[in-house]
Parts: C-alpha cells; structure tokens; sequence
C-alpha cells in the first residue's frame, strides 16, 4: 500500500488516558483506505497496537486522493472500551453490534395455496365509505372473511339522477345558507 500518513495535529488528554491526533491519509491512485486499513497504519505511525486506536471520523474530498480523519489512541483497551462510544467501538471493531431482541416472535404465515387449484372468485364491491380510513383490524378482518360465491353476488341500487336544473336550484340554496365572513381586525 502506497499510502502516506501525516499527523496534522497531535495532543495529549491525561484525563481520559489518551492521545487525540488529527491526520491527513494520502492515498494516489487508490480508493479511499478503509477504517480499518487506517487504523493498521495509524498504530504503526504512532507505534502503537491496532486495539488501542479508534478512528472517530475520517472524510474523503470528492476527486482528491486524501482522507482527512480524527483519532484516538488510548493507553489501554480497557479504558477504549469505558470511555468511547458504543457506536464508535463497533465501526472500529472492538466490540460485536448489540442485536436488538424483538418483544413477541411474529407468528409464522401460512404457506400460500396454489392458484392452480383454487377457483378464481370475483371480489365483492364494498361500499366506499366516505373519505375515512378503515382501522386495520376491520380490513384485516375483512380480508379474512370468507368470499361469497359468483351466485350470491349483489349489485348496488342505482343513484337517482337529478335533472340539470334542479342540481343548480341546489347550490344556489346551499350558497344562501351560508353566512359570509366579514373580514376582521
């Protein structure tokens, strides 16, 4: 690896038993270096173990070859380990990721059955209720029920038609019933 590592600023923190560097990565013709890769030449640079170095964040420049980044030596992975944050401990591989354990196991679906062997049923219309959404209980127990057969099928009645004349007798009433605003301070 042809990567050159320079230590842009280096400082001592005695209270939490560690060396805080800012570095420059330049890394020609190469992709940007892995975490991992940097903490490897990081520990060398320093003359350090790779367990005891935390990258906290590293940035690369679009179509520049060099790694900006921020680092951490400790004294000892112990005090790594107190110290740094659980979320920067698993980047840098010092510690597993925690898996979540979920509350109640999800009960397992049943097998779908072939649609070879069942007969196709037509779905019946449900009535559109007006702009509200039904709860999920009620679709789910919805999509449970059983489907009524091709025979059992029901037709909506059909809508009164209105003449023309009429609807607009309708809104002019309507209009009128409506109080107007004024506007106010």
């Amino acid at each position: 690896m042809t990567m050159e590592l320079e230590v842009v600023q280096r400082k001592e923190n005695p209270l939490l038993k560690r060396t805080e560097v800012s570095f420059k990565a330049i890394h020609k013709a190469e992709p940007t270096p892995t975490r991992d890769a940097l903490r490897a030449f990081l520990a060398k640079e320093l003359k350090a173990t790779k367990d005891i170095v935390v990258i906290d964040s590293q940035a690369s420049t679009f179509g520049r070859y060099e790694t900006v980044g921020y680092a951490k030596v400790y004294k000892t992975k112990e005090q790594a380990l107190i110290v740094e944050r659980k979320h920067i401990l698993v980047r840098n591989k010092l510690i597993e990721p925690e898996v979540k354990k979920e509350a109640a196991p999800k009960p397992e679906k049943p097998a779908p059955t072939p649609r070879a062997e069942k007969p196709p049923t037509p779905k019946p219309e449900a009535p559109k209720s007006e702009g509200k959404p039904e709860p999920k209980a009620e679709r789910i127990a919805a999509k449970e029920a059983p489907k009524p057969g091709p025979k059992e099928e029901k037709k909506a009645p059909p809508k009164e038609e209105k003449k023309p004349a009429e609807k607009k007798e309708e809104k002019k009433d309507e209009k009128k019933a409506e109080p107007k605003k004024k506007a106010g301070k």
